[in-house]
């Protein structure tokens, strides 16, 4: 049965809930800050590591969440409702109905609800709002952010295709701009920009488009500084003896645009057997006899289906209720995951390595948007230093996935549509990307949590970044000006994301994986994050973050510090301030407001040392003490006022030794260790994936929940804003968090 939700009765289904409990039901409320539909008590979370004491409390329906709150542990279990892969009822047991909700975090949540009833009603409404019918009724285009917290045009002009191509010194006397697709006439499914061949004829881009699937014709995809490119475009309708001249000249003047190198390759991404079935769709390969100079490779990457089917097996692997390690490590086999990955890795290395050697490669699979996708995406991380960085690593996934097109509605499964039609095509690029950093962690900029965030963002439909298919579904949809981006949320929180052990001279220039079967590693942070059964208390994802932004906090109030002394030392000295610059009066010799600024010099203290180097025209007897046994008593310094503790300071120094105190005091200088932090101040549990902060006031860890704003404190050198706690925090916080909102941001924290 389909079930149909518009745009105005989408959330309205939640009002139809009312019908489950009758008199069991409570009357809307709120949990967190957001709105609770209904709830149900006496509900049982099972843990595979703990099934004889299962979690017992209550389940909320909120508008975006399933929310599971154990009284008794005081544990939050948050399920994102876009995250939601599957729902699935099992048989009847004795102590109720159970519930399976597996989601596309790869967490597995058994519910076991006491009415069978109750069931049915939340499986039915789960199985709607999960799976909208129309991209309007994506949560999007109804998430609201307060203007402090990040306005919506924050993100959306981080890249221009066009810049990134300047970068790479495209458009050359090689490479030009085509205008051809200003309108999406020549390719619907290509960005408005391409680059394409200098000398190639409006009558050329025709044909190619005309005789490749989708349109898709070969246009340049990156450049290297030794003139070799990648071009990227779909298969050939070749079918069994088809051949089209302008294609074949379009390969040419791809191949002379390098003049480096008298030919260059032709990478199918697909295993040959597969090809040769499409010809008799009419689509296939090129037919070697046709074009000269260029040699064909087929790699041999499965398609979406046997990726899909494979992940799948890996999903099941990891949910094993009792595993050893011959069933894991069985179950991992047989899924071919890691087979699946190396491939992939092994593809793009191939592709570098010809570029490097300056040979152009020409990349395509069946219609151009997943698997070639995948090898230029990676094939360029190992080439250009620029793409390991965080601004660079986005600017790939604008240009070789948003840009050049790929079905995220349908790949992510957005929305209700063919399953089939899902595949963890994505996933398996920031597996890749993650199998690099983890080889060489100095190469990255970022960390694996920056990899996580982008997983789990373009699952959950919060931000409008990575929905639509291709450039022009995203002007269609007019996103800039509906949805926020992705972009500008993580720009705001970049720290998190910042890989400590981050140096970019270790690697200049190309990144050489390690594609032996040994090295090709099992993601468990991804995968097998949510099991609380096999993770260590302290993660180093979050230790050395940690000490790193410790370490930085100690910094900026030595340099604070080092500022206030100079300033001290400069008043000692009788060096006079700027009297045109408005003034306070200091006194740090009695630290009161109304004591007199007039003191005698026999009741200072004062640095000898210090007054005989500032002071060029007295000996060193002179500023000796009054005592010295080689000092006249008549040459005894004679009594007046120090210019120095009186003279006038800028407004900015505290006018007395409380406040001084006060001002330093407001930079915490030990921090609580993260280890065995189990509750957060407001009594929410804190468990290994949970994301901690430290504040810096007081240097407490805290939840995302209470870091509510984030302003410069006096006590630091450097006057951006630090995460603060609601404790630390000033009266009118700089930016604010919306006080509506769940942890921070809507998605479940990735780790």
């Amino acid at each position: 049965m389909a079930f149909s939700l518009t745009t105005s009765n989408m959330f309205g289904e939640l009002g139809r809930f009312a019908s489950w409990f009758k008199g069991d039901c409570i009357a809307p409320e709120e949990y967190s800050g957001l709105a609770v539909t209904e709830k149900l008590e006496n509900v049982q979370m099972l843990d595979k590591y703990n099934l004889r004491n299962p979690s017992k409390g209550t389940l909320y329906f909120a508008t975006t969440h399933l929310i599971f709150v154990d009284h008794e542990m005081r544990k939050e279990t948050w399920i994102l409702l876009m995250h939601i892969s599957s729902v699935e009822r099992l048989p009847i047991t004795t102590t109720g109905s159970p519930l399976l909700v597996r989601t596309k975090t790869f967490q597995s949540v058994f519910f076991v609800i006491p009415r069978e009833r109750d069931c049915h009603e939340m499986h039915q409404t789960l199985l709607r709002l999960s799976q909208p019918v129309n991209l309007d009724e994506l949560y999007c285009f109804h998430y609201k952010s307060t203007p402090d917290d990040l306005p919506k045009s924050a993100g959306w002009n981080f890249f221009d295709i066009q810049t990134e191509y300047q970068r790479m010194n495209v458009p050359n006397d090689q490479w030009v701009l085509c205008t051809a697709n200003k309108d999406y006439e020549l390719c619907d499914t290509y960005p408005s920009e391409v680059y394409v061949p200098a000398r190639a004829s409006s009558a050329v881009l025709l044909g190619s488009a005309s005789f490749r699937s989708r349109g898709r014709l070969p246009v340049l995809a990156y450049l290297h500084h030794n003139n070799a490119a990648i071009a990227r475009c779909s298969q050939p309708l070749s079918g069994f003896a088809a051949r089209c001249m302008e294609d074949e000249q379009m390969l040419d003047l791809i191949r002379r645009a390098n003049p480096n190198c008298g030919y260059m390759y032709v990478v199918d991404t697909r295993p040959k057997i597969n090809a040769m079935v499409n010809r008799a769709a009419g689509k296939g390969y090129e037919n070697e006899a046709f074009y000269d100079n260029i040699k064909f490779q087929f790699i041999g990457i499965g398609n979406i289906h046997v990726m899909r089917k494979s992940l799948q097996k890996l999903v099941e692997t990891c949910e094993q209720n009792s595993p050893t390690m011959s069933s894991f490590l069985s179950g991992l086999e047989s899924s071919g995951w890691l087979k699946h990955i190396k491939s992939i890795l092994d593809a793009s290395w191939w592709i570098a390595k010809a570029i490097e050697c300056g040979v152009s490669v020409c990349v395509h699979c069946s219609d151009g948007w997943d698997r070639t996708a995948q090898v230029c995406s990676l094939a360029a991380v190992c080439l250009e230093p620029h793409y390991r960085t965080i601004n660079g690593y986005q600017a790939l996934i604008e240009k070789d996935w948003l840009s050049f097109g790929h079905k995220f509605t349908a790949r992510c499964g957005h929305v209700a549509c063919d399953s089939r039609e899902r595949s963890p095509v994505f996933t398996q690029l920031l597996d890749c990307t993650w199998q690099l950093l983890r080889q060489a962690p100095e190469a990255f900029q970022f960390n694996e949590r920056f990899l996580l965030t982008l997983h789990d963002h373009a699952h959950a439909c919060q931000y409008g970044t990575f929905i639509g298919n291709c450039e022009k579904d995203r002007r269609d949809l007019r996103l800039w000006e509906r949805t926020f981006s992705l972009w500008g949320y993580m720009a705001s929180h970049l720290n998190e994301y910042k890989n400590p052990l981050y140096n970019p001279k270790a690697h200049p220039d190309v990144l050489k994986p390690d594609l032996s079967p040994q090295s090709i590693r099992f993601w468990r942070g991804m995968y097998c994050r949510h099991e609380s059964g096999i993770h260590p208390r302290e993660s180093l994802a979050d230790i050395l973050p940690a000490a790193v932004e410790h370490s930085g906090a100690l910094t900026h109030h030595i340099d604070y510090l080092a500022k206030r002394i100079s300033t001290f030392k400069s008043l000692l000295s009788g060096r006079k301030a700027d009297k045109s610059k408005e003034s306070a009066v200091v006194n740090y010799q009695n630290g009161s407001d109304n004591t007199e600024i007039d003191t005698k010099v026999e009741a200072l203290q004062i640095d000898n040392k210090l007054l005989y180097e500032c002071s060029g025209n007295l000996t060193e007897l002179e500023c000796a003490n009054d005592d010295h046994p080689l000092k006249d008593v008549g040459t005894a310094a004679p009594t007046g006022k120090i210019p120095l503790i009186t003279e006038k300071a800028d407004a900015a120094v505290p006018a007395t030794l409380a406040q001084l105190e006060s001002e330093i005091n407001t930079v915490a200088l030990d921090w609580k260790s993260l280890k065995n932090v189990t509750e957060c101040s407001c009594s929410t549990p804190l468990d290994h994936f949970s994301r901690k902060h430290h504040c810096w006031g007081c240097g407490r860890c805290v939840c995302t929940r209470c870091v509510s704003a984030r302003a410069p404190l006096p006590a630091l050198a450097a006057p951006r804003a630090v995460p603060l706690c609601a404790a630390c925090a000033p009266t009118t916080p700089a930016t604010p968090t919306s006080p509506t909102s769940p942890p921070h941001n809507l998605v479940t924290p990735a780790t």
